[in-house]
């Protein structure tokens, strides 16, 4: 009996337009009560984060912003099902539910409007759903007096034609990256965005600046004591030193480029390499804090999150990172980036060096969490963001 009722409320669900459903059929209603609206606390000023928390940065950036003199934040993103990150999110909804009910779309587009004075969109995404198209959504928000800029975390604005031009072990070279003409669209849309909407923009990596030269750098932040809690014993101490590289896309972080090297090396007994994949957040921490070396990445010649990490846990981390980001990272903080550089035809002979100086590089390790705490623990942040917001960068609390 219950059976056929539900198939009899699917097959009216099916004929009713999606707004009148959410609206007459209880379990819709239920379930975007339930989903709810995002909230933020009272304030002068009152910032919307949303919709990706790539890497757990939105809602990193928003206690960033609660730094601030009279600023409230809070970030929202849409997650699939079995998200094996699972990133804290001040809000989240499932990602189904998100693009099909028009519902809950229509009640969080008045809720950002009327809750949030400023609204940074990040990735060139919709906020509300799918419907219509995402210059409309600004446009709209902005018609309510709501101050909206743009916010690009990497693929989203790096354009991979022009990646394969500056950089000699970029994965886009010949289209090898599997996804490399998708990247081509969707880059080539946001900055069709960028000029479009007139806003200001905001890049999570300096390297970024070179595809968005206008844009503000809002350095990533990182948990300081979480990442240094995890590791207290100093690298290198063993006689096999452990090796760990956790890329969040293999593909895009030259992976295939330095495992026969970490295989050789492995099997020699010079390390012990340790590969991680689709590890959840929360165990990151206790994964780099029994690593002695960190790879990170050797094709795209940034320094992002996972750099950020492994330094703050106080490790010997091994990168790609490109002149100019180093360069814009001395310029803005007076600080060389403590990561060993390395491209991928340099690794091996890299490593060997690490394990036979072991002194000088465990210094270079002690640098990471003075970096990190110098430039990636909010208050940089908070200050990149303060003139968009309107509110002096101090005091910062």
């Amino acid at each position: 009996m219950i059976g056929s009722l539900r198939a009899a409320a699917n097959r009216l669900a099916g004929r009713l337009p999606p707004l009148v459903a959410d609206r007459v059929l209880p379990g819709r209603r239920r379930r975007i009560k339930a989903e709810g609206t995002t909230q933020v606390a009272r304030a002068r000023h009152r910032l919307f984060i949303g919709p990706v928390n790539s890497a757990g940065q939105g809602y990193a950036w928003a206690r960033a912003a609660e730094r601030l003199p009279d600023v409230a934040a809070a970030d929202f993103m849409y997650r699939n099902a079995h998200d094996p990150f699972a990133f804290p999110a001040d809000h989240a909804v499932p990602t189904t539910f998100f693009v099909a009910s028009a519902g809950w779309q229509r009640d969080q587009r008045r809720a950002v409007a009327r809750r949030f004075s400023h609204v940074l969109l990040e990735s060139g995404r919709h906020l509300f759903g799918t419907e219509g198209g995402v210059l409309e959504q600004i446009e709209w928000l902005q018609d309510r007096g709501v101050r909206v800029a743009l916010l690009w975390h990497g693929s989203d604005i790096r354009l991979p034609s022009g990646h394969a031009r500056l950089e000699p072990d970029s994965p886009f070279h010949g289209g090898a990256y599997h996804e490399t003409e998708r990247l081509e669209e969707i880059a080539t849309r946001n900055r069709r965005l960028v000029a479009e909407s007139g806003v200001p923009s905001f890049v999570s990596t300096p390297d970024l600046l070179e595809f968005v030269p206008d844009a503000t750098w809002l350095p990533v932040v990182v948990e300081l004591d979480r990442w240094r809690a995890a590791a207290p014993d100093a690298p290198l101490a063993r006689r096999r030193p452990v090796v760990v590289h956790a890329p969040s896309n293999a593909g895009l972080k030259g992976s295939e480029l330095i495992a026969p090297t970490l295989a050789r090396l492995h099997e020699e007994g010079v390390v012990d390499y340790r590969p991680v994949s689709g590890v959840p957040s929360a165990e990151m921490p206790a994964i780099f804090g029994a690593a002695d070396i960190v790879l990170d990445q050797f094709s795209l010649g940034i320094s992002g999150v996972a750099t950020c990490e492994a330094l703050a846990a106080g490790r010997v981390v091994v990168s790609h990172v490109g002149d100019g980001a180093r360069a814009h990272i001395r310029r803005a903080s007076g600080l060389e980036l403590p990561v060993v550089e390395a491209r991928a035809h340099e690794l091996e002979a890299t490593l060997r060096e690490i394990v036979r100086e072991r002194e000088r590089f465990a210094s270079i390790a002690a640098d990471g969490p003075v970096f990190v705490e110098a430039l990636h623990d909010g208050r940089r942040s908070a200050a990149a963001l303060a003139p968009f917001l309107g509110v002096s960068p101090s005091p910062v609390r």
